[in-house]
């Protein structure tokens, strides 16, 4: 009998079922059908420092040493899928299908033992019952991965390959582990993953991100309530600028070797997004892929053509399959038209070497962008204080003339001033309205879907550039520390807008919005959201200048025409 074709005679065996030690299961998949599959449940190593990690190790029920894909991650190794939890909450999420054996955001051992590979998912220190304290994304975390990639590469059923894959806190844990070159580890499929804790999740533009970091913790506090978890969002408020606390979880991803097929999206604008640029940009390995998206995180990860690409990419850098993988472009990214409507186009690189940054100057006068200076100079004001509905945000439009594809990073440079505070907190939205001005929706996060194009923030006293790292499209800033304003004092800022990728047909307009508080607002009626920052410096008004010598512009990432 065909493997894939199941067996549907064989009654299957229920997660809560199982028991510490060697299981023989069923396991019903997404894919396959019932599967025979050997589950060793909380397999204890022991490590450096004399704590004990546990994992969960599923294998093809048949003799052999087999490739090793593994996970790491202290949500719960045992865990049901919670999608189905979860839509009570975001009843958005999209279609979510796999096994009842595949903890959150993790890789779905329905679909990877029937195809030959051994599973191996690891409860981070402090989680599941695994021994110590749960501190995220230390040193300490790293080494146990470390330690355990080379404990798989080693066991019998292992042949001495493994690589890693997940989502989120799952590829986090992958750029840092990479990046200490384990031997046995020979490739990793980090999908969708932030890099720098600072500039990407706690903090955006030196703004705290005050809702998904509170989730955050809640989640972990409330799953782990006898065990030593980290207070990250009181370490948050007890360091502001990116000192020793921000830098010891920042990732040398300059050391990663490892061949990696990386997936980012357009659509975690405010968490991975940024930092799964960064990371494939960063890597020093030598084979690496890109693949972009605008869709939802979870459902595009599960998705079969997903699996399959994963697979292909595994299958050549783990069992040396002589497969077309090193045919795939080495950056595949979707332009998006509407919401979940787009269309995928290849580049050789990231950036891409052909884009033609063009500069769109604010007018004040007309609240346009374009292409030549304005000679007019204009001061415009909003009400920057969060809840305010009148004059609340100020809105520039750039109206396409012809088809034009924008893709890469955005720079807004503004001249700003405030007039009541010391202070000011931006919040920058990229929006499309189609020709009849109806503005153009794209997810966001894995249940918005009412979102934009792309985000930028900034909270001005964190304007000081790191003139190393910035590009002519890309601000990095050093958030040192504190430049605050004097009284009428007029200031020039980048703020960097993050990667993204729309098409506008002619006739379709990209706009402009900067406002005092959060832009994307989400109807959830659960109150539940994506993120959000409720800890603003906002007060009074903020003024924009633009024209003469105030030289306001959007710089917009350009791809020319293919023939």
């Amino acid at each position: 009998m065909n493997k894939f074709l199941g067996r549907p005679d064989l009654k299957p065996t229920h997660p809560n079922d199982t028991k510490p030690g060697l299981n023989k299961i069923v396991m019903t998949t997404a894919q396959y059908g019932n599967q025979e599959v050997i589950m060793e449940k909380d397999v204890p190593i022991k490590m450096r420092d004399g704590i004990t990690i546990y994992v969960n190790v599923f294998r093809p029920d048949k003799p052999g040493k087999f490739p090793v894909v593994m996970s790491m991650d202290p949500y719960n190794k045992d865990g049901l899928p919670p999608y189905d939890i979860f839509r009570q909450v975001w009843p958005t999420l999209g279609s979510i299908v796999t096994s009842l054996y595949t903890p959150f955001e993790s890789p779905d051992p329905g679909f990877w033992v029937p195809n030959d590979y051994v599973l191996v998912k690891i409860a981070a220190r402090g989680s599941s019952n695994s021994e110590g304290d749960l501190y995220p994304w230390t040193e300490t975390e790293t080494q146990d991965y470390y330690e355990v990639i080379e404990w798989a590469g080693v066991q019998e059923w292992s042949d001495g390959n493994v690589g890693l894959n997940g989502v989120s806190y799952l590829a986090m844990t992958q750029w840092r582990v990479a990046a200490m070159n384990p031997p046995h580890l020979k490739a990793i499929i980090p999908w969708e993953g932030t890099s720098d804790l600072y500039r990407e999740w706690y903090f955006h533009g030196g703004i705290p991100e005050t809702v998904f970091s509170s989730d955050f913790e809640k989640l972990l506090k409330g799953r782990w309530p006898n065990n030593n978890v980290e207070d990250m969002v009181a370490a948050q408020k007890e360091h502001p600028l990116l000192d020793e606390h921000w830098e010891e979880r920042q990732v040398k991803l300059a050391d990663i070797k490892v061949p990696m097929f990386v997936c980012a999206s357009w659509s975690t604008q405010g968490l991975h997004c940024r930092g799964t640029f960064e990371g494939f940009k960063q890597a020093s390995s030598k084979d690496k892929w890109l693949l972009v998206h605008g869709r939802k995180e979870w459902e595009t990860y599960y998705l079969r053509e997903s699996l399959e690409q994963q697979k292909e990419f595994f299958d050549y850098f783990l069992k040396g399959i002589e497969n077309d993988w090193m045919d795939t472009p080495r950056v595949r990214y979707e332009v998006m038209e509407k919401f979940y409507k787009g269309h995928i186009s290849n580049a050789n690189e990231w950036p891409i070497s052909q884009t033609l940054y063009s500069k769109h100057y604010l007018n004040g006068e007309k609240m346009s962008l374009q292409h030549t200076a304005v000679q007019n100079e204009t001061t415009l004001n909003y009400n920057a204080e969060p809840g305010q509905t009148e004059n609340s945000d100020l809105r520039f439009t750039f109206t396409a003339d012809k088809d034009i594809e924008i893709t890469g990073n955005m720079k807004l440079k503004l001249w700003v001033s405030a007039d009541d505070t010391d202070d000011m907190d931006i919040f920058v939205g990229i929006k499309k309205y189609d020709r009849r001005g109806n503005e153009v929706f794209l997810p966001d996060f894995n249940h918005i879907e009412n979102g934009q194009v792309a985000s930028g923030w900034l909270r001005i006293s964190h304007r000081e550039l790191d003139t190393e790292r910035s590009t002519p499209y890309q601000p990095v800033l050093k958030h040192k520390r504190l430049l605050k304003l004097n009284k009428g004092e007029i200031v020039p800022v980048e703020i960097e807008i993050l990667p993204s990728s729309i098409f506008l047909n002619s006739g379709e307009s990209l706009v402009l919005v900067l406002k005092g508080s959060d832009i994307i607002i989400d109807d959830n009626p659960t109150g539940s959201r994506g993120y959000g920052h409720h800890d603003t410096v906002n007060k009074g008004t903020h003024s924009v200048y633009a024209g003469g010598v105030y030289d306001s512009f959007l710089l917009v990432p350009v791809i020319p025409k293919r023939d």
